[in-house]
């Protein structure tokens, strides 16, 4: 009887063990995987580079500045597009702030 009792129990614990083994070669199969998926990727190669990008977007950024203000200064302020641009009309706008003038 006490045999009977154990011939389950040693199924049992031997299918444990089936499973666990299954188990650890999956995980072995996928570290094989995703190491033979490494070795095969190659590094990126930027059609555009990054630091080109970051100099492409601030000259972007200041053209549109300088067409913001000649827009703004001509349409809305009545005055000559290109006055914008010179050093002259800023310093009397700094000095209007400053209270100079």
């Amino acid at each position: 009887m006490q045999r009977s009792e154990q011939e389950p129990q040693a199924e049992q614990l031997t299918e444990k063990a089936k499973q666990s083994q299954d188990k650890q070669l999956q995980k072995e199969q996928r570290k094989e995987k995703r190491a033979a998926k490494a070795e095969r990727k190659t590094p990126i190669r930027r059609i555009f580079p990054i630091w080109l990008r970051v100099i492409v977007v601030f000259m972007l950024a200041i053209l549109a500045l300088i067409l913001g203000l000649i827009v703004g200064y001509s349409v809305l302020g009545d005055g000559e597009p290109l006055d914008v641009l010179r050093f002259e009309f800023w310093q009397h706008i700094l000095d209007i702030i400053s209270g100079v003038e």
